[in-house]
């Protein structure tokens, strides 16, 4: 462990210190006057002192909606002078989601990202090869400045360029690489291409995220790149990656670093708690951030929670992998279904390679289209799949299969798996 004190500290001095934590937040809040402080003072809070972490779903939310509508910082708990770096994701209409970030916030996320790396297995001696986009988005970034906090050596390729990094991966012989899980399949992909076995990359373990992948694709890219495939998690407006991470030792479940957030699953609908396992939209709390504390913020995602013991002996809570996004559900003849749901279905097919569209077709009663590349099998896969999937989401798709090559592949930034036709020429010319 990076900082074992806090990766393995008991519950109740883990609950005491979220408390401190929680109290301390509020009161700033209130302080600062803001939204979240009008927030609170209408929910009947006065006082830090008067909130406990049992009753958490009492106290407000905020979400991505609030950070648009103070847009560009206008949700900044410091003076513009005290942020030294800025950063965001992409949003609706082009204006980004802004997160500015002090010298004290850089080092808590430096720290954070640290302390994931070594949870998935790497060291002082590691070589990291860096593959996240650097930039606005927080991937690359803050992987690098957790290898440097570290003290790996990190390669800071960034995306793209994708035959320089098979050249540097073969040369150089990192242990770990760390990208977004579409651009893995790309690489792996590419070394096949090239004639490149798995033995010749000599990585130990990669470290996926930013984008929600499933089981199904966890196996797809062992068995391209001969590594282990681990998941972290991190949004820009809570900190970036190191917000949760999955251990060598079990890969199954993300150790969230609770002593500087708060989580909690939620119904997506009720807002109210969900129970231990259930799949319920993650709400955080920054406990420590400076620059854009967050109280009990909506992240979208769909994920259960779990306390049960880990081999690895972190006490923290666990996440599952993303199962969905609130905001990425389709709703196909009133039967709700989240794109993870396809992806697992196809990519447990060895006759398709792992690249396909999603095509929600709106401009009638809503048709639902699967694209993907048929590598092997005869004329029946296509009826066989659409059974398949009708068996699994409850509603029928109509599935397309293409040529390999045909979906488009990403080099850089996340992947674009979901499309909606609502009018005019069709998104691609396959679906005319």
């Amino acid at each position: 462990m990076y900082e074992p004190a806090a990766e393995a500290m008991s519950h109740d001095e883990r609950a005491g210190l979220q408390l401190h934590r929680l109290r301390h937040l509020v009161d700033r809040l209130l302080e600062l006057d803001g939204i979240q402080g009008e927030r609170l003072r209408a929910a009947g809070v006065a006082s830090g002192a008067e909130v406990d972490l049992e009753h958490l779903s009492r106290l407000p939310t905020t979400s991505k909606q609030d950070l648009w509508s103070g847009y560009p910082l206008g949700m900044l708990a410091v003076p513009l002078r005290d942020v030294v770096a800025i950063h965001g994701s992409s949003g609706t209409g082009g204006r980004p989601t802004l997160v500015g970030y002090t010298r004290a916030d850089l080092a808590l996320w430096a720290r954070l990202c640290a302390r994931s790396l070594v949870c998935a297995g790497a060291s002082p001696s590691s070589l990291i090869h860096n593959a996240y986009g650097y930039g606005l988005f927080t991937g690359g970034l803050g992987i690098h400045q957790g290898a440097v906090a570290l003290g790996a050596t990190v390669v800071p390729l960034s995306g793209g360029m994708t035959s320089r990094q098979l050249r540097l991966l073969v040369d150089l012989g990192p242990d770990i690489l760390t990208c977004t899980p579409s651009y893995a399949i790309r690489l792996g992909e590419a070394a096949r291409e090239a004639g490149i076995e798995p033995s010749r990359l000599r990585l130990k373990v990669g470290i996926f995220g930013a984008e929600p992948w499933s089981e199904a694709l966890r196996t797809q890219i062992q068995d391209s790149l001969g590594l282990r495939a681990l998941d972290i998690y991190g949004l820009s407006e809570i900190l970036g990656p190191g917000v949760a991470a999955e251990c060598v030792e079990e890969g199954h479940g993300l150790h969230v670093h609770e002593d500087h957030f708060l989580v909690e699953a939620v119904d997506p609908e009720t807002g109210e708690p969900v129970g231990e396992n259930e799949p319920g939209e993650l709400v955080f709390t920054t406990l420590t951030k400076e620059a854009l504390p967050l109280l009990r913020y909506r992240s979208g995602d769909i994920a259960t929670l779990t306390r049960d013991p880990c081999a690895c002996g972190r006490t923290q809570v666990r996440m599952s992998k993303v199962l969905g996004r609130r905001d990425d559900m389709l709703v196909v003849r009133g039967v709700n279904v989240y794109p993870s749901e396809v992806e697992q279905e196809l990519l447990s097919d060895t006759r398709l390679a792992p690249h396909y569209l999603i095509v929600m077709d709106q401009r009638g009663t809503g048709r639902l289209v699967v694209a993907c590349e048929q590598v092997s099998g005869g004329d029946g896969v296509r009826a066989e799949l659409e059974r398949a999937l009708a068996d699994r989401l409850g509603v029928r798709a109509e599935v397309r299969l293409l040529a390999r090559g045909t979906v488009p592949r990403t080099e850089t930034g996340k992947a674009v798996r979901v499309l909606t036709w609502s009018d005019g020429q069709p998104p691609l010319p396959w679906l005319g």
